[in-house]
């Protein structure tokens, strides 16, 4: 195992301090940077940092930087795509925040540019990585629940649109790609990541447009929501093509209490996400077992070390950017077919 470090900088200063906190916390990393539109948002992270950090608000700039190694993108959607492929083009190995673009056609070009580059390219996925989704990913491979032939997956919030930049509600954005990617991510992981075959959906905007449903039922000026232009819910049904059919929702508001969830229906055991449960039968009587997972380890740090393991070990990705794109795919034809009102089939 090799004992150099990996010199890491943090852009986005949002989703990126808990990615940015988990990488630094590794004995086997250092942050040596941040980038942010806005110093004062630095400052304040680099104080709950080891060590000191430089200062970049044009991420062009820092990708240029000789000591940096590694960039992990924490930007809104739309920024994904521009800043990791100038990290790439830089030769810096990349971690980019769920969902990987704002665009099936993006989420592809940085693909093809990443792969090509040899850099360790990885997404940063907090659900798959939890302990739940790692554990029973666990049984799946090994044949606990035999045939894994349907899926529920669900994130609902009943008020929760993020509203505090602007780039969450334009086109883009909105509430599929945001929290929906968690389930569907997570629950195709869970699946095997089997090839999509075809895909319907619906999705609108009830709330965001008239200034309701924002964030802990925040009241926001009129400047805001008239820029709504996304989903803030969508849903639907992919069909795969082993024959495994998958339910997925996404509400950022909506008249239903919060939740986050994943069914598993197999034909020997059955699961559920939280609370973490299990469902067999055995000699004829059903068995609800609750699984209580000790001192599991956070996702975040789960995530970092993973990260770092490819760069300095060399150890096979488990969350490549592919993946992440081809959850895009599942994801743009979702919302695609509810605005066509069309069934998408998938290529």
């Amino acid at each position: 195992m090799s004992e150099k470090k990996v010199r890491a900088c943090v852009v986005g200063m949002g989703i990126g301090k808990p990615n940015g906190s988990a990488l630094a916390a590794n004995a086997r990393c250092e942050v040596v940077a941040l980038c942010d539109l806005v110093t004062e948002r630095m400052e304040d992270f680099a104080r709950e940092l080891p060590g000191e950090q430089k200062f970049y608000t044009d991420y062009k700039a820092m990708c240029k930087d000789p000591d940096i190694d590694a960039v992990f993108v924490g930007t809104p959607n739309q920024w994904h795509v521009p800043v990791a492929l100038e990290v790439v083009k830089n030769d810096k190995h990349v971690m980019v925040t769920k969902p990987l673009a704002d665009s099936e056609r993006a989420a592809k070009q940085l693909v093809e540019v990443a792969e090509a580059s040899g850099v360790v390219n990885m997404m940063s996925l907090s659900t798959r990585f939890s302990g739940q989704c790692q554990y029973l990913g666990d049984l799946a491979r090994k044949g606990y629940f035999g045939d894994l032939y349907y899926a529920r997956a669900r994130s609902v919030r009943r008020s929760g649109i993020p509203a505090w930049n602007l780039g969450f509600i334009q086109k883009g954005g909105g509430a599929f790609r945001d929290m929906g990617v968690h389930v569907l991510d997570a629950v195709w992981y869970l699946l095997g990541m089997p090839k999509p075959a075809t895909v319907t959906g619906v999705c609108g905007a009830k709330f965001g447009p008239r200034g309701r449903g924002y964030w802990g039922f925040r009241e926001v000026p009129q400047s805001t929501y008239e820029q709504y232009a996304s989903d803030d819910y969508a849903g639907g049904f992919i069909r795969f093509e082993n024959g495994a059919g998958l339910q997925v929702e996404s509400f950022w508001a909506s008249h239903q209490p919060n939740e986050l969830q994943i069914e598993l229906f197999g034909d020997e055991a059955g699961a559920q996400f939280r609370p973490l449960k299990l469902f067999k039968t055995q000699d004829g009587v059903p068995h609800d077992i609750n699984v209580d997972i000790p001192r599991p380890t956070k996702s975040w740090d789960r995530i970092a070390g993973h990260f770092i393991d490819c760069i300095l070990d060399s150890a096979p990705c488990e969350a490549p950017l592919r993946h992440g794109f081809q959850v895009q795919q599942m994801m743009e034809a979702l919302l695609k077919s509810g605005e066509t009102g069309r069934e998408i089939r998938i290529a």
